[in-house]
């Protein structure tokens, strides 16, 4: 048994706080469905041995050091970007996430929003509930197809690379762009490699973005880069929204440089309810559900319990970013 307290931000599935209960002294688990604010959040983990987060709860300089006593933040996500890692760092805090569990379902996700935005799914389903289905006519809700079209992928990583297997189902060209080639990974799915992000777009019907948020990934997509891509084409978002310049999105969308787009990350996130981007017709907009199924979600938190465990019984954490 860990003599020591874990926070967790939010409620999790019974058999992985159950799973804590059995290695830790105590466990202190958040239950409105909100997230804690910053004082909620730093004043329970203060005297926590471990710390269980989201990718929206923010561990910064201050939280730490309002936690002399943690040894390790359990992320439950595969980004960290919420996470100040310099700050862990220097303050010994070993920081954990939970890769190689989502990547299939986040690629799932992303070819839905490829059918939905495409198919214009949402906005005949509004219409329809609406009560506006009269009489059939061969001009209503026209979409592009998805079959035999040109798919681009930003970072043919784990998530990338699934999402491009999907695609050889529906017979697509795939290209796709990275900082570095990768023929082992492109060879079994067809993709070609086209070294300049701003060479593929203008060759592709969907793009769509697989990298981390980091500072060279920060507004990836924005003016110039929509101006690149075809008035038919298609922007796909399950990574970060911060990879996209909103502004840039909003204009694109709203001055037809790009037919649509299919995103499940925003900046910022949550996006607020008035925004603008949310008035717009040829978006599909999810919040944040790439990795949202029962499955995925409670193999997600019993990874991140897993770490925390692992961390504070002076064991190596499996999936330990820093420490």
């Amino acid at each position: 048994m860990i003599n020591g307290r874990v926070f967790v931000t939010r409620e999790l599935a019974p058999q992985v706080i159950q799973r804590l209960r059995n290695e830790f002294s105590e466990v202190d688990v958040w239950e409105p469905f909100g997230p804690p604010t910053p004082t909620e959040l730093a004043e329970r983990t203060a005297g926590c041995l471990a710390l269980l987060t989201m990718v929206s709860d923010r561990v910064d300089a201050a939280l730490l050091d309002s936690a002399p006593t943690l040894q390790v933040v359990a992320n439950m996500a595969v980004g960290y970007n919420n996470v100040d890692i310099a700050a862990a760092a220097e303050r010994g805090v070993i920081i954990t996430n939970t890769p190689n569990v989502l990547e299939e379902t986040t690629a799932d996700m992303a070819f839905a929003l490829m059918l939905a935005v495409a198919r214009r799914v949402v906005e005949s389903d509004a219409d329809t509930r609406a009560g506006n289905w009269g009489l059939w006519h061969p001009g209503l809700f026209l979409g592009n197809d998805v079959h035999g079209a040109t798919l681009g992928i930003v970072g043919l990583g784990t998530i990338g690379s699934a999402v491009a297997r999907r695609a050889r189902g529906f017979d697509m060209r795939i290209k796709y762009t990275a900082r570095n080639r990768q023929p082992e990974t492109e060879a079994p799915v067809g993709a070609e490699f086209v070294p300049s992000l701003q060479d593929m777009l203008g060759q592709c019907d969907f793009v769509s973005l697989h990298v981390p948020l980091t500072d060279a990934t920060r507004d990836l997509i924005g003016a110039q880069e929509f101006g690149l891509m075809k008035p038919t084409a298609y922007l796909i978002n399950t990574s970060r929204g911060d990879v996209v310049n909103t502004d840039a999105l909003l204009a694109a969308l709203q001055d037809g440089a790009i037919a649509g787009a299919g995103i499940d990350v925003t900046a910022p996130e949550p996006i607020p309810p008035d925004h603008p981007l949310l008035q717009q017709p040829n978006l599909v907009i999810t919040p944040h559900l790439g990795s949202a199924t029962h499955a995925t979600r409670g193999r997600m938190a019993m990874l991140a319990a897993e770490n925390a465990i692992a961390a504070c019984s002076g064991g190596l954490a499996p999936n330990a970013v820093i420490g």
